[in-house]
């Protein structure tokens, strides 16, 4: 039996997707573990780029079908036997010691079903939703009316471990035992609102859900498509589902105003977007936008390699090495860093402590350049 199951599921993002692997193969190293990615039928290359790059060395399964996130877990689950299955979302990286640190502490904890990490958002701020509570009819109320402190556990210390109730499906790391349990994921969420419904049930099983102290990215949305209508409509349907399926008993009452407001957040969700949609359309672009400079730091190869980029693209770009003084951090800037020049746990950190600044990287052996608005070769 493995010590560890690290399961991504794939959907066109093949670059995101690479470096999320080569940063888990980082933190795995001295662990017992593998690699499972299940590709949604991607049909944009993905399949074949993983064969060429990671060949037999990670497990791939490709579905003829897009079977959403809950399904295609639950599949890589099943094939797998290791006392430990991390969900990971391919739109991530990990820092060098994440892994080992919340694999350490549910060793220590036998109690703990689950437990999720402090994610970075792409500025490296801390994101909320690296600690949440179960949204119950009244905290998901106060929540929609603005009021999201209950929800997201906002009294809990960022640098300490710390009970939570739901843990975050871009990073959840799961015994088996409790999976054993209480079940794999409920495939009737397709994709959003999943990670709730198994942390709810895991604490329903007598286990606890932890929160970790350790670090990484999320791009956050860059595996899906946050702009069409199917987005709206399966997010707030998702929420749905999990509402109907644990307070569908409570009085009308009680279950209106939600339902109500749910729809309503829904339909504002939708006006937004039409209301950016419009705007591209008649070529309003945001002035921040066009003055977005990147900022490269790292070994004089990648710096050769990034000047010719940036010449190619017409990027506003300035050139550091490694160690010189890095700008202030600031909106509207993404510093880049070299991969090979930089741990990833360097670069969540540096990112950190900017705040503002936008997180980028460059692989000189691929040659591509990642950030949260786009990748470019």
């Amino acid at each position: 039996m493995n010590k560890l199951t690290v399961v991504i599921i794939s959907y066109r993002v093949p670059q995101y997707l690479e470096q999320c692997i080569v940063s888990v193969r980082r933190a795995t190293e001295g662990i017992d573990s593998e690699i499972i990615v299940v590709d949604n039928h991607s049909d944009d290359g993905t399949v074949e780029y993983l064969k060429e790059r990671f060949g037999k060395s990670i497990t791939l399964i490709e579905s003829n079908h897009n079977l959403g996130f809950s399904k295609a877990n639950n599949i890589a689950i099943r094939q797998s036997t290791s006392e430990y299955v991390l969900l990971l979302n391919p739109d991530t990286f990990v820092a060098e010691d994440s892994i080992k640190t919340v694999l350490q502490f549910m060793d220590e904890h036998p109690n703990v079903g689950g437990a999720g990490v402090m994610m970075h958002n792409a500025n490296g701020t801390a994101a909320r939703e690296s600690r949440r509570g179960i949204p119950t009819p009244y905290v998901s109320l106060l929540k929609m009316l603005g009021n999201s402190s209950r929800y997201y556990l906002s009294h809990l210390p960022w640098d300490e471990p710390g009970r939570i109730d739901v843990m975050s499906g871009a990073f959840c790391l799961l015994r088996r035992e409790a999976l054993a349990r209480v079940g794999l994921l409920d495939e009737e969420f397709f994709m959003y609102g999943e990670d709730i419904d198994l942390s709810y049930r895991i604490l329903k099983g007598g286990y606890e859900n932890w929160y970790v102290p350790a670090h990484i990215v999320h791009y956050k949305g860059e595996s899906t498509q946050k702009s069409s209508f199917r987005y709206v409509h399966v997010f707030y349907q998702a929420m749905l589902i999990f509402f109907r399926k644990h307070y569908g008993h409570l009085s009308l009452l009680v279950t209106l105003p939600i339902k109500v407001a749910i729809y309503g957040r829904a339909f504002i969700a939708l006006l937004q977007m039409q209301y950016r949609r419009l705007r591209n359309s008649l070529g309003l672009i945001d002035p921040q936008a066009e003055d977005f400079e990147y900022v490269f730091v790292g070994s004089q190869q990648m710096l050769d390699e990034c000047q010719k980029l940036a010449r190619q693209k017409g990027l506003m770009a300035t050139f550091l090495h490694k160690g010189d003084e890095l700008p202030a951090g600031r909106e509207g800037q993404c510093i880049v860093y070299d991969t090979d020049a930089f741990t990833y746990g360097q670069i969540i950190d540096m990112a950190a402590r900017d705040g503002k600044s936008e997180t980028g990287t460059y692989n000189c052996s691929t040659k591509t350049l990642i950030t949260s608005r786009e990748v470019i070769r």
